[in-house]
């Protein structure tokens, strides 16, 4: 039997786990090979242990590198393993390689969390050249870079979950956000693409849309501005990172699988489309 064969045998076994699902009953999933980006930020941290609670074998990229083994050795702290990898995610062949090294490492990946992306915010008529491309490359390349890489392991065991990390501002837009939120909108519509090519091959592609999340970010924010902006969620607060977390551990599960191309809005009914 070949190495494809035998993976794709492996992986579609009926596995159970001994780990505590937060309180829903034993052995309904079985623990896959899960690359999140950009995992060490406060929304791809909660992504992270989410799924390393519920018995992923969890990997990350990072660019910082004494970031990186600081938020490593903290979380070791907690219990937590995580494997990490140094991966520019807006360069394609960085991401072959890495993608390449986790396989070697962890074995097949077969959830993938798209959540690496920066902010260079400006109105267009000041925005640089500099300033759109770097956001367009951080966060949507990014998305082809990783998934392209991952895409045929998950194809030769039959099974994989993508999930692209958009946003509020991809859905309504944002002054001075033009190129975040043409990222943020081109994730989806990467989903909607990418669900109908693999939807008979076992794999789902989902887009979690966040609105403001309680993160360093919303935090630095003046405290009149911040009131303004939760006067507008209907239900009276802002998310919070293990809000989304939630998401996205509800649609890799295996019962998950008949959803495929959606937007899951997690902003509280901030934007409802």
């Amino acid at each position: 039997m070949n190495t494809q064969a035998k993976a794709k045998e492996i992986f579609q076994q009926p596995v159970t786990t001994s780990v505590i699902r937060d309180g829903a009953p034993q052995g309904e999933t079985a623990p896959r090979v899960v690359l999140v980006t950009g995992g060490t930020g406060a929304i791809g941290t909660e992504i992270c242990k989410k799924l390393a609670r519920l018995g992923h074998i969890v990997a990350t990229t990072y660019r910082n590198e004494d970031k990186a083994k600081a938020w490593q050795e903290a979380l070791k702290k907690e219990g937590y393993t995580f494997h990490l990898y140094k991966c520019d995610v807006s360069d394609f062949d960085a991401c072959q390689n890495a993608v390449k090294n986790v396989i070697q490492d962890l074995g097949p990946i077969q959830i993938i969390v798209n959540n690496a992306g920066i902010t260079r915010d400006a109105t267009l008529r000041k925005m640089s050249h500099e300033q759109w491309r770097d956001v367009l490359t951080s966060n949507l390349d990014s998305v082809f870079n990783v998934t392209r890489a991952a895409l045929n392991g998950m194809l030769d065991t039959g099974f994989g979950r993508v999930i692209n990390i958009s946003s509020i501002n991809g859905q309504k837009g944002q002054f001075g956000q033009s190129n975040y939120a043409a990222a943020k909108a081109g994730m989806h519509g990467f989903t909607k693409a990418l669900a109908q090519e693999v939807a008979s091959k076992g794999i789902t592609v989902n887009t979690v849309s966040p609105g403001y999340v309680e993160t360093d970010m919303i935090m630095a924010v003046p405290e009149k501005v911040r009131a303004s902006i939760k006067s507008q969620i209907p239900v009276g607060r802002f998310g919070t990172p293990e809000d989304v977390a939630h998401v996205v551990a509800f649609l890799i599960d295996d019962a998950s699988g008949f959803i495929t191309g959606a937007n899951i809005a997690a902003n509280g009914g901030h934007f409802m489309d």
